[in-house]
């Protein structure tokens, strides 16, 4: 389909429905994976550091992989993409089920199961925003809430699952659940936009491309979209198109903020069970917190995406998002005093609802950063940013765990990474509005103001500098002007 600029509707709604079932089967799945946690650590005998790093790998690798799917989106198909990324989570699961070791794990539901995230992930979140203008950020809420409906309903689930058939039972049944991002990825019928359409057409205008190339390229874009690969002189083109928003410094601040809000948010959807088991809460109250999470979290979701469309809150979407991520810093910073079931509460709704608000927010942000028709490649390379931190990070709390037999370091260390985030965000805006204060002085202060006073058959024209005092008188005979 066609379309001058995004429809904000119609079949947008049914993308909006196969991204939150993206979100289920991907996100919420990986968050359960800390229910895992223990029966991990109980079977294999081994200590927090290692174990966590099955959790790790597989946030690693959905992040680390997202421009893979990105790149599959953009030069094959989304649907494709989606698809396969079906089969291979699908696969790791299953294969995880028959784990002997953690070794195994690490393979089979970190790499694998990860590689099949990312190839779904990115590219269901980009179309949403290829379907959506004015109501963007709410088709995003209500896309994004996926994670925390799916984290509501599976956390108990899958306790409850682990209890009846064993972990290896529970992970061959999850297998069999997340085959359904195959039907996700059948919703997701591409669309063509106007200013998307201008990639091929603008290269053929290009100097350096010889006529009879240029006829070809033309009638080959009509028939494959592969057409990209088939010229490298147009795929380097394309490929630079694609990824030119990297020196754009506003992309550049965002990204290294992300480093550290996802350092910070990491550990605590692996610790959170843990650390409340380590306090006295029964396992059932336990995974309960995780649900309390999920379902706070939908709410975060679409009432801070439905608030941050309103014509009062558009412009400021960029505190908003600062705001949440801080909100969630200090949330960390309090939680090693939290040690019983009634506080932790309090703790799971705040949390859960600050996390979802700035998940909406991070494809909004990035679309308003680097506009539609590059969000599907900045969102993989914003997702990809996350790999690093979601691979260190659980092990190093956990190691902190080993080291100081308690969570307050790994804590402390993860509230203070999100308010720094949070503040980098802060001075980056505040420094650009004040340069660009500096600047508007600046070209008052250099102006050119001229007056012009007219008398009869003389007109004086006098130019005045600011910066210098001189004026100068010109004299024009209108007589002599008029013949001219």
């Amino acid at each position: 389909a066609r379309h001058t600029g995004p429809p904000d509707g119609g079949w947008g709604w049914m993308i909006v429905a196969g991204c939150f079932l993206v979100t289920i089967c991907t996100r919420a799945v990986t968050r359960c994976i800390s229910i895992f946690f223990v029966e991990f650590q109980a079977y294999f005998g081994q200590d927090y550091a290692r174990t966590a790093w099955i959790h790790s790998i597989v946030d690693c690798a959905t992040m680390l992989c997202a421009p893979l799917g990105s790149l599959i989106s953009n030069h094959v198909s989304c649907q494709v993409g989606i698809m396969l990324g079906g089969l291979l989570a699908s696969t790791g699961l299953i294969l995880g089920s028959f784990a002997t070791s953690l070794e195994h794990l690490y393979l089979s539901l970190g790499v694998l199961t990860g590689l099949g995230f990312a190839l779904c992930y990115s590219p269901a979140i980009a179309m949403v925003g290829k379907y959506f203008n004015k109501r963007k950020a709410l088709a995003y809420g209500i896309a994004m809430s996926g994670s925390g409906i799916g984290t509501f309903i599976l956390a108990p689930v899958v306790q409850l699952l682990i209890e009846q058939f064993f972990w290896r039972g529970a992970l061959l049944i999850l297998g069999g659940f997340v085959l359904n991002l195959c039907v996700c990825g059948a919703l997701m019928r591409p669309i063509s936009l106007k200013e998307d359409r201008k990639t091929v057409p603008e290269f053929l205008e290009q100097d350096h491309v010889p006529e009879t190339e240029k006829q070809d390229l033309k009638e080959m874009s009509i028939c494959s979209p592969l057409i990209k690969v088939w010229s490298h002189e147009c795929l380097c083109y394309c490929s630079w198109k694609e990824y030119d928003f990297l020196l754009m410094p506003g992309f550049m601040v965002l990204a290294v903020s992300i480093l550290f809000m996802a350092y910070g948010c990491s550990p605590l959807f692996v610790y959170l069970v843990p650390y409340a088991l380590s306090v006295g809460v029964s396992h059932h109250q336990a995974a309960f917190l995780m649900s309390i999470l999920g379902v706070i979290d939908i709410i975060g979701n679409i009432t801070f995406g439905w608030l941050t469309d309103r014509r009062c809150l558009k412009k400021h979407r960029y505190f908003c998002y600062l705001f949440a991520v801080g909100m969630d810093g200090l949330c960390c910073l309090f939680l090693p005093v939290l040690q019983n079931f009634p506080l932790l509460v309090p703790f799971s709704f705040t949390f859960g609802y600050f996390d979802g608000a700035y998940v909406t927010l991070i494809p909004v942000m990035t679309a308003d950063v680097v506009g539609t028709s590059s969000l599907s490649s900045a969102l993989g390379v914003v997702y990809f940013l996350h790999a690093i931190p979601y691979l260190v990070s659980p092990p190093v709390a956990g190691w902190l765990v080993d080291t100081t037999g308690s969570y307050t370091a790994s804590f402390l260390l993860c509230g203070f990474s999100m308010i720094f985030s949070s503040t980098l965000l802060c001075f980056a805006r505040l420094a650009k509005k004040i340069k660009r204060m500096h600047l508007r002085s600046l070209t008052n202060d250099t102006g050119m103001k001229q007056h012009i006073w007219t008398n009869g058959a003389i007109a004086y024209s006098v130019t005045a500098e600011l910066d210098q005092k001189d004026v100068e008188f010109l004299a024009v005979d209108t007589n002599s002007c008029s013949n001219r």
